[in-house]
């Protein structure tokens, strides 16, 4: 038997009778982390990894049922064994890892192998059935070390201010912008946030994360000096609004993985792209499939027929599931 299969309202384990990230509502639904596509209201009962409990509440409700588990302890649930494994994603990511009958699965949500501080890293589980993303899965995805896209983003900040200019930088509101502040030189001017982007911060805080002062952007008069040395990060939805013309004259950046490709630089129509995923690039996406030592790989969004294809190359039984996933974080913008 397997356990994970897709049904219609998404990835369900038959023998324990619960669903991972449901895109339709269930009674019974673990969730790997709180991003839109895989957290979603509705469902009867929730169950996440202890980390992510106050994001998973800010975002679906605070009397959603919701039960957490710590990391690496172990659950029981009509006789399938549970427990959850860091995905190094974003705060309260994590892998599930299933057991019944002498069989592994792990289901790895969404995950990056390089630590940033903000969540508790990636940790590879040995199984025999691996669900991976493939998100980036293809060779030309490969990132930059952290540390020098943040030293990037820095010295744009510091020629902006330099020049009289606030520099606008859109990031997603969750995971993204927080690992962007918690990277970031903060001493070199203010830094400011759309509404959308602090209610997460004081999460994050309340996590023990450790992010720079931040002010609320609107709280700022449109001709106040102090714009002019800020940044200020913002949700790419802001961009073009009518909200941005508090700034006067800014630059403008955009943070993501897709930054990598200048078609869609262009597209975007900012000065600069910042290529900073918070998922896996090609390399890591094959290390932490290698990690697990799983015989067999069921490969979801993204790239999956050429991560398929590449993985049956290797020996491995490779297969795809079909999801609605990857409708937000690090979606590639549309034209």
């Amino acid at each position: 038997m397997d356990l994970v299969v897709a049904r219609p309202e998404g990835l369900y384990c038959p023998p324990g009778d619960f669903y991972i990230d449901p895109w339709r509502p269930v009674e019974r639904s673990i969730i790997t982390h709180a991003h839109g596509d895989h957290a979603r209201r509705g469902n009867g009962h929730y169950l996440a990894a202890a980390p992510g409990e106050g994001i998973l509440r800010s975002r679906l409700g605070e009397d959603i049922r919701l039960q957490t588990l710590p990391y690496g302890e172990r659950l029981e649930h009509h006789g399938v064994t549970l427990s959850f494994h860091p995905a190094g994603h974003v705060l309260g990511s994590t892998q599930v890892r299933l057991e019944y009958q002498g069989e592994v699965w792990v289901a790895s949500g969404d995950y990056k192998v390089e630590p940033d501080g903000t969540c508790a890293p990636f940790e590879p589980v040995r199984c025999h059935t691996f669900i991976t993303e493939s998100t980036f899965g293809l060779p030309i995805y490969r990132w930059q070390p952290q540390a020098n896209i943040f030293a990037g983003i820095d010295a744009w900040w510091r020629d902006n201010a330099a020049a009289g200019k606030a520099s606008v930088l859109f990031a997603y509101s969750f995971g993204k912008a927080q690992r962007i502040l918690h990277g970031i030189d903060a001493s070199i001017g203010p830094i400011l946030v759309h509404g959308a982007v602090e209610p997460l911060n004081e999460v994050y805080r309340a996590g023990g994360v450790h992010l720079p002062p931040t002010r609320y952007a609107g709280d700022i008069a449109k001709n106040d000096p102090l714009l002019r040395q800020a940044l200020i990060l913002a949700p790419p939805s802001a961009g073009g609004s009518t909200w941005m013309r508090r700034f006067g004259d800014y630059s403008d950046a955009f943070a993501s993985g897709w930054m990598l490709l200048r078609g869609t630089r262009r597209r975007r129509g900012v000065d600069r792209g910042f290529a900073l995923s918070d998922h896996a690039d090609w390399p890591g996406l094959l290390w932490a499939i290698e990690q697990t030592g799983a015989e067999r790989v069921m490969v979801t969004h993204g790239q999956v027929n050429v991560m398929v294809r590449h993985l049956r190359e290797q020996g491995l039984d490779a297969r795809a599931f079909q999801t609605e996933y990857g409708e937000e974080d690090d979606v590639e913008p549309t034209p």
